[in-house]
């Protein structure tokens, strides 16, 4: 237990999801005396179902490993290198997704809380922080996500005279596998890709002919959603995150060049006939005895969700582990409200990370959490760090949500919004590449591959620098 007399000593992390038990590490990791506050299990979300930290409620994937072609896959090298643990136990815990990083969400949460709950500087204290963190904790991190508790989000709206604004985030269902008919499905990657620990045949393919895509269709736009309550009525999906069925409603052919298209590949069964739609599932658990239907969030209530899915070829006898849901997420106008090291201006005892920021996705929650946590223990040490360059993927998304979005010319109107990473965000490259390595001139797609290659490995490059030159320096100190 910490004393009371060390508060000006300790750093208070409240919530314990990937961002807050990343910053919680990275303070710990840097000798500095940390209180981790988790309400569940003493109060639930409407999301959550254990009291694990780190718990993964959406999808368990965290998206593409490739750092040398793809920014999230470069924002999993730069976590690694900066001693991620919430990127350690994805490791530990990952199962075949092609080339996608994927973890058995049970695993992983099992791997985060045990590490945070044998670190001698961390306490984890079960109770809820309803309201403004008490005045006397000078260092304070709030991580409490998109889920954040009523009373500790109310006092955060007062306090800065800012509604937060809010979107919607959808849940996929998962389906036990040994209740999906295989031999009208198959396995295999898209393309055939190997991603870490896979063979490239991680995902289970359902394939559709056009009458069977029209119909689905046409079930999902007719099918039984979710009620609204008044106050969510006005509240935006996020485009990373739409539902199914809002999918759908954009145009007959969106899902077909979304999460069903059928490219890349080749259905054993029929390899003569090409699929109009495909459905993809990834696989959930270690085990493999629960897979993920890739992209298919929604809000389709349960008996429906039941009814439709069950229309896909493959998954007529499906039993489903969980079926999807939703759930309304807040995140703060931060280019407005937070300084470049995530300190709320009207308060700046107050630090805020992970996705209430305005960073969409568990990586980058994670990692807005990292450099809150050494932003924490720097300031807990009298020190000051210069943020990371912003030539990394970890400075590009921090530049994002401390001032890099555009404002609208529209008075009153704001332009900030949720933002996963990608290589639009980073600084331009002083040259382009415009010719291979044997001299030949670089044509159509190569010169995009060639670029996110430059990119990446300007980003590491710069990455490693920036940990030579302020962080041991600042932990020799």
């Amino acid at each position: 237990m910490i004393s009371a007399n060390s508060q000006t000593d300790t750093v208070h992390v409240i919530g314990g999801g990937l961002a807050g038990s990343e910053a919680a590490w990275q303070v710990a990791n840097a000798g500095i005396r940390v209180v981790l506050h988790e309400m569940r299990p003493l109060r639930m979300t409407e999301a959550h179902r254990t009291e694990g930290l780190a718990e993964l409620v959406c999808s368990n994937s965290f998206r593409s490993d490739d750092a040398a072609n793809n920014a999230v896959g470069l924002l999993h090298a730069e976590m690694r290198r900066l001693g991620s643990l919430i990127m350690r136990s994805a490791d530990a815990n990952q199962v075949p997704a092609g080339g996608a990083l994927a973890v058995d969400r049970d695993g992983f949460s099992a791997d985060v809380t045990k590490a945070l709950s044998d670190h001698p500087l961390i306490e984890i204290d079960r109770t809820e922080i309803a309201g403004l963190p008490p005045a006397e904790w000078g260092n304070v991190i709030v991580a409490t996500g998109p889920l954040t508790s009523a009373p500790l989000a109310e006092a955060i709206r007062e306090l800065t005279d800012e509604n937060a604004l809010a979107f919607f985030d959808a849940i996929a269902p998962i389906v036990y596998k040994d209740s999906i008919d295989m031999s009208v499905a198959w396995f295999q990657s898209r393309y055939d890709k190997v991603g870490p620990g896979g063979t490239g045949a991680d995902y289970i393919n359902c394939p559709m002919t056009k009458e069977q895509y029209d119909a689905f269709v046409a079930a999902l736009l007719a099918g039984d959603k979710v009620n609204f309550k008044e106050w969510e009525t006005n509240t935006p999906y996020f485009d990373g995150c739409l539902p199914v069925e809002v999918m759908a409603e954009r145009g007959h052919e969106t899902l077909r060049h979304g999460p069903m298209k059928p490219v890349g590949l080749t259905n054993p069964h029929n390899p003569t006939v090409k699929p109009y739609a495909i459905v993809q599932l990834r696989q959930d658990n270690k085990l493999g005895t629960l897979y993920n239907m890739v992209g298919f969030q929604t809000k389709l209530n349960y008996g429906a969700q039941q009814r439709v899915f069950r229309t896909i070829p493959g998954l007529e006898n499906a039993e489903f582990a969980r079926l999807g849901g939703l759930h309304r997420n807040t995140f703060l106008n931060s280019p407005k409200l937070l300084d470049s090291q995530l300190r709320l201006r009207a308060q700046p005892r107050l630090r805020f990370a992970g996705q209430m920021t305005g960073c969409e996705g568990y990586v980058e929650s994670a990692s807005i959490g990292l450099i809150a946590g050494l932003y924490a223990a720097a300031n807990a040490r009298a020190q000051s760090l210069e943020p990371p360059p912003a030539t990394t993927a970890l400075g590009s998304l921090l530049g994002h949500i401390t001032g890099g979005h555009i404002e609208t010319i529209e008075a009153g109107t704001r332009s900030f919004q949720p933002m996963n990473i990608n290589f639009g965000l980073f600084p331009p490259l002083a040259s382009v590449p415009t010719k291979k390595a044997d001299g030949t001139r670089l044509r159509g797609n190569e010169k995009s591959v060639a670029k996110k290659q430059a990119l990446s490995a300007r980003a590491l490059v710069d990455l490693d620098r920036w940990i030579a030159d302020h962080l041991r320096v600042a932990a020799a100190a």
